[in-house]
């Protein structure tokens, strides 16, 4: 073949291929006004209900005058201030493996928000969100979320301080007790909290303070709180006791016996009148009012709750220091029975060297943690708990101010070393890293001027080393 006819061939193949690829180009490639498909994912779109209606699952019955009651007087507060727009229910005294038998039951009936209240509940609540995706829920004192599944918890370490302080100093035996319902991290941050505040007013006064602690395996459970509470004074001398613990047995024990107590979560001076000293009280209305009108907004779906973890403290307003409410509604601080007593007893600040009364000590810490308010926005999702022990940063204030600290965290807070303690479990067992890879009762050092984050407390399984547990 000759070149020249070699070459004509090929251009009028090339021809033809571009003619056909032309056409088959026209009839395949879409038109300028249809635009290509998008590959990037959607979120779901979210309708906020007309009416929220939300369920609360309760651990232990509305009476305990603790956890349960306190957490049904939130469910109150928010249902009368929001009837407009607000429907609720509650079931009490509900078992892990009935959790979700009555989500199923409530969402059948409309429910659109679930509440529920207690730790062994975590699992199961999972489980219910996995199975209705559009539902809402919250889950307390937990660690596991998701797309439809909060987490939200109050809690009372510093209260728990500021009890301590007070402990310290009425003590006369310098043996002081402690009723556990379980040694999980919570109540461990609990009873050292107190175990601070004792040992720093009892060392100020030349008193020698231990902390005894017995655990009864309840969270609710009358009998064992007060034979719990009996064997304390009985066989280990003690003259106060603390407790966390959801019936009213111990304060009713101290009145018949002649105990300064504490009371936890709820107003129980009634059941004590003339021994209770002050307690901790907690407001979880102050978060499911948060919680409700973020849902009502449409600020929280089920489709963004994987990093919402409330963990709301003093500065809060969510938990208080006090163990009865007055006739105006607000929290009694401390037994009027009490506040000479405490205004007798002079103290030196360990911080500032000053001359004070204890009454006055408790005043100026409560003031101390309670005033940092800056720290609440962070206090709102796990992924901003890691900024909450942060004291201050530096940042210019331009014009005639100049460069200024700007305070994050309280002032105060009771973990900030130093500390020393003893781990409680064995390795496997450890939530702490400072328990990880040691055995039961190996020590625990925090280095002075270090302040525990969140993690190191929510995480905390290691006793203070003035605590002994029986």
């Amino acid at each position: 073949m000759k070149p020249t006819t070699w070459i004509g061939i090929t251009l009028l193949i090339a021809i033809i291929a571009g003619v056909a690829g032309y056409y088959i180009g026209t009839t395949t490639a879409p038109t300028p006004t249809t635009p290509m498909p998008s590959t990037t994912p959607t979120s779901p779109t979210y309708t906020t209900p007309e009416k929220v209606k939300a369920l609360f699952i309760y651990v232990g019955p509305i009476g305990d005058a603790g956890w349960t009651y306190m957490h049904d007087i939130g469910r109150k507060f928010v249902q009368e201030l929001f009837k407009d727009w607000l429907e609720t229910a509650y079931v009490e005294s509900v078992k892990p493996d009935e959790v979700v038998r009555f989500v199923d039951e409530y969402v059948a009936k409309g429910y659109n928000v679930v509440f529920t209240t207690s730790f062994d509940f975590m699992d199961a609540t999972y489980e219910a969100a996995e199975k209705y995706p559009n539902v809402i829920f919250f889950h307390c004192s937990g660690y596991r979320r998701r797309e439809n599944m909060g987490t939200y918890f109050a809690d009372l370490y510093q209260v728990y301080y500021l009890n301590g302080l007070m402990a310290g100093a009425l003590t006369k035996t310098g043996h002081i007790g402690y009723v556990a319902a379980y040694l999980i991290p919570e109540v461990v941050r609990h009873i050292n909290a107190f175990a601070i505040g004792a040992k720093e007013v009892g060392e100020a006064l030349g008193k020698n303070i231990t902390i005894h602690v017995i655990e009864i395996g309840a969270w609710y459970d009358p009998t064992k709180a007060r034979q719990a509470a009996d064997t304390l004074v009985k066989q280990y001398n003690v003259d106060v006791l603390a407790f966390t613990e959801d019936s009213t047995a111990i304060p009713e024990y101290a009145e018949e016996n002649k105990i300064y107590v504490f009371s936890h979560y709820g107003p129980m001076l009634k059941y004590a009148p003339t021994m209770t000293v002050s307690g901790q009280l907690v407001r979880w209305e102050i978060i499911y009012a948060d919680i409700l009108i973020k849902i009502k907004s449409g600020v929280l779906t089920p489709y963004n709750l994987e990093h919402v973890d409330y963990w709301y403290l003093l500065s809060s307003g969510a938990v208080d220091l006090g163990a009865d409410i007055g006739d105006d509604g607000n929290p009694v601080l401390i037994n009027p029975l009490y506040i000479d007593m405490l205004k007798r007893i002079e103290v030196t600040d360990k911080l500032t060297g000053r001359k004070l009364s204890v009454y006055d000590l408790v005043m100026e810490r409560y003031w101390q943690m309670k005033a940092g308010v800056t720290v609440l926005p962070l206090q709102f999702s796990a992924l901003t708990h890691k900024y909450e022990h942060i004291e201050k940063i530096t940042m210019p204030w331009g014009g005639l101010i100049g460069t200024k600290p700007y305070p994050i965290a309280p002032a105060f807070d009771p973990f900030i070393g130093p500390l020393r303690g003893w781990c409680l479990y064995p390795s496997e067992k450890a939530t702490s890293d400072y328990c990880k890879g040691k055995n039961p009762g190996d020590i625990v050092i925090i280095p002075a001027g270090v302040r525990l984050g969140h993690a190191d407390l929510w995480n905390m399984d290691y006793l203070l080393d003035i605590v002994v547990k029986h």
